[in-house]
This record gives C-alpha cells, structure tokens and sequence, in this order.
C-alpha cells in the first residue's frame, strides 16, 4: 500500500473530507480536484493509482471526464453516484469506468473495491488464472474446479477468461458481445445468456444460486472477487 497514490474528484467539500481521512487512515496518499477541468490536469501530470470519480461536478459531467481521461489514460477509476438506471450504468462501464458504488455506500465496500482494482491493475501476466475454486491453465487451456478438470467449449473458455481477467469489475452485455463475438457482432444477448447458464452448470456448486459468476440487473455480469 506504501506510496499508492489515489485522485479525488468531487466538489462536496464534506464527503471529500471525509473520504480523504478515511483512506489516509488506511495507508493511501490522497490528491484532490474540486471539478472535471481540475481533475483532467492531475491525471495528466501526476503519477495515480486509481481514482475516484464523483459524477455531479460543477463545471462538467463525470462521465465526460472519464470519456476525456480515457483517451490518455489507463489508471482505474471507481464511480460514486446515486446511479439509478442501467443505462447510466452501462454507460459508465462502456466509457473506461472499472467500478461503481451507489450512494449511499459503507466505507469497508470502497475500501474493498480500491483494493481489487489495484490488484487487478497490479498483477502481471500470468499462465494461470485462479478465481474462486475455479483454476485456468492458460497455456495448455485447461480448467479445473475443486480439483477435477471440466470441459468448456470454446466460446465458453473465453467468456469465463474474459470475466475472470476482470474479476470484481461488472462487464457490460454490450462489453462482452464485442470482446467474445466482435465489433461486427448484432444481439448476442440470447446467445451470451445461454453460455453464462452453461458456465454455471459447470463451474456452480449451486447453480440455480451462483456465487461465482453474478448477474448485474440489466446491465451485465461480474465474476464474485472474495474482496469485493
């Protein structure tokens, strides 16, 4: 946690005290921006961990910091909002954000969200990919859970290394569709639906009560991360 540098952009003054106490109390170093304009500027010329992006900002919207950001800029970035529809959501998600929380949100969730998306942002490649009680071995494309190999079809072996790449971070439908089928690729919806239930009944201790791969309402799926 030594030197992890974290942005700050809200313009309330009393939820960016508070924030900021509480994070430095947990080890993190802490900038702030009291709006977009302010915020682009430090992402741009300072080294950041990770940000934290309200989205009613005075002078311009926060998804319109994140569309701006992300054309210079790979650092994760964490949402707070009152979001109250799928399609702000997907919005959020389609535009670089890696995670949102609804307000109002307890401290220990944002602290759990920082720490998966700094170790997702962390963790070099690798040629296995562990979530949960399910292990892949990329190289020789082999999936395991709870010690017994499983088969997967292609199509399913590349959504389940998709989502557990982003273990933690909900994935857009519309995310998916175009990462697994192509840019080209029409309503894939039934299609992605079917695959996510076939992963279930495979990699599921209880499928009819997944645990391990988690449906967001309306908007997409998440693999569970035991931090989150």
């Amino acid at each position: 946690m030594k030197g992890i540098q974290i942005l700050l952009i809200d313009d309330d003054v009393r939820i960016s005290r508070m924030l900021r106490l509480s994070l430095e109390a947990n080890g993190y170093s802490i900038l702030e921006a009291a709006n977009g304009e302010q915020g682009l500027q430090q992402i741009a010329s300072k080294h950041l961990d990770l940000i934290i992006l309200d989205l009613n900002l005075p002078d311009m919207h926060g998804l319109e910091v994140l569309r701006r950001a992300r054309e210079f800029s790979k650092v994760p970035a964490i949402v707070l909002s009152v979001l109250t529809g799928d399609e702000e959501k997907i919005a959020l998600l389609d535009a670089g954000a890696d995670d949102y929380l609804t307000k109002p949100f307890a401290m220990g969730e944002l602290l759990a969200r920082i720490r998966v998306a700094l170790r997702r942002n962390s963790v070099p490649g690798d040629s296995v990919l562990t979530v949960g009680h399910v292990s892949v071995d990329l190289l020789r494309r082999v999936v395991n859970s709870r010690g017994k190999e499983v088969h997967l079809t292609p199509t399913e072996y590349q959504l389940f290394v998709l989502l557990g790449r982003h273990a933690g971070r909900v994935l857009s439908h519309q995310q998916i569709i175009r990462e697994i089928w192509g840019e080209s690729a029409g309503n894939e919806s039934g299609a992605l639906r079917v695959h996510i239930n076939q992963l279930r009944q495979k990699l599921e201790v209880n499928p009819s009560q997944p645990v391990l791969i988690r449906t967001e309402p309306g908007v997409g799926y998440r693999i569970a991360d035991p931090d989150s």
